[in-house]
């Protein structure tokens, strides 16, 4: 009788052993030296945090795929990048990348990668169960975009390195009482500030220029590479540069399904706050892409001037041709026009409109 008991028990135990999860859940606070991970099997609590090497995490990791039907996992957009994201993914886990949030939501003040990586594991948990609104999920680009989208962002990291460095020179003149504007470092500039200045002083900005000549190169080099991949053919008033950092931005401009989804990525649609009968219109959400952002509203600016038959233009020229406008209405309509040159692009570019459906001047042809 013990016998059989003790058997019985024996094939328990081994078939809870082959048993396979239905699912499990990884919430990830990712580091540069090490990965903090808590588990959830199925539909039970959290596990306690385990933090481990990155070589440890791929062993790991590939022990959790046996052991269930699908190992879901999410961490927080960062330096990291998609690196880990594809790694996963090879693997055949379900990951998704999310972007960065508080997630000490009630303010208790405790905040460490263990509650960290316990708040995504349980936000994962909703997500994987039907509540999509529990992530914010970001779209991970195919390695070709992300090359392409490097280029133009190594490109805008040279103009503000630029900017930098020559404020720091036109702060060093400053503070001996020689006030300069504009790109003081160049050749014509610079012969008729050097008989102004002490010698010492020109000793000191020879440093900045060096370091300026060279950057200048290279945001000259990066401008011109980047203008050379744009079509010759193109509305009127957007330039090489332009296009290339819009459709880099961007992608893929199938990814948008509606113009709903083109505003909102762009964050130039307003914002509202509303409860009971009280309804309050409030600024743009900003919430989206900022390069995408900057690259539209240059854009509806040059648009005014470039295309003035342009059914956008000619809708909002009431306000943006009107010398007595307030500033304020200007920036709005060029806001608006921001916002819908996006959607505008978008249906250009997916066939859904043709130029002279939007009244545009193609230039290039």
């Amino acid at each position: 009788m013990n016998s059989q008991k003790l058997n019985n028990s024996e094939v328990r135990a081994e078939q809870a052993a082959n048993k396979k999860h239905e699912a499990i859940k990884l919430g990830l606070d990712v580091h540069a030296d090490s990965i903090v991970v808590v588990r959830i099997l199925d539909h039970s609590a959290p596990q306690p945090a385990q933090r481990f090497t990155w070589g440890k995490f791929r062993e790991w990791i590939k022990t959790q795929l046996t052991l269930s039907h699908a190992v879901h996992s999410c961490y927080e957009a960062g330096p990291f990048g998609y690196g880990l994201h594809r790694e996963l993914v090879a693997l055949g886990v379900k990951n998704v990348i999310i972007q960065p949030v508080c997630l000490d939501e009630r303010h208790t003040g405790v905040n460490h990668d263990s509650s960290d990586a316990k708040e995504l594991a349980q936000r994962l948990d909703r997500y994987v169960a039907g509540n999509t609104h529990a992530l914010a999920t970001v779209r991970v680009p195919t390695p070709e975009q992300e090359q392409k989208r490097t280029e133009s962002r190594q490109r805008e990291q040279l103009r503000r390195e630029v900017q930098r460095v020559a404020s720091q020179g036109r702060g060093l003149l400053l503070s001996q009482g020689h006030r300069e504007k504009g790109r003081w470092w160049e050749a014509r500039h610079w012969s008729e500030l050097q008989t102004r200045v002490p010698e010492w002083l020109v000793n000191r900005l020879e440093v900045f220029r060096r370091v300026l000549a060279t950057l200048t190169s290279e945001l000259e080099c990066a401008t011109k590479a980047l203008e050379q991949t744009a079509p010759a053919l193109r509305p009127k008033g957007l330039g090489g540069l332009t296009y290339a950092v819009v459709d880099r931005e961007v992608g893929s401009w199938d990814r948008f399904e509606n113009r709903r989804q083109v505003g909102s990525y762009t964050g130039l649609c307003g914002g509202v706050s509303a409860s009971g009968n009280s309804r309050h219109l409030l600024p743009i959400t900003k919430h989206g892409n900022v390069r995408l952002r900057t690259a539209l509203i240059e854009l509806a600016w040059r648009l005014v001037m470039w295309q003035p038959d342009c059914k956008l233009v000619k809708k909002w020229w009431p306000v943006v041709g009107n010398v007595k406008a307030s500033k304020a209405a200007r920036k709005k309509a060029i806001v608006a026009m921001a916002r819908q040159m996006a959607v505008d692009l978008w249906r250009w570019r997916t066939g859904r409109a043709k130029p002279e459906d939007l009244g545009w001047t193609m230039v290039g042809a």
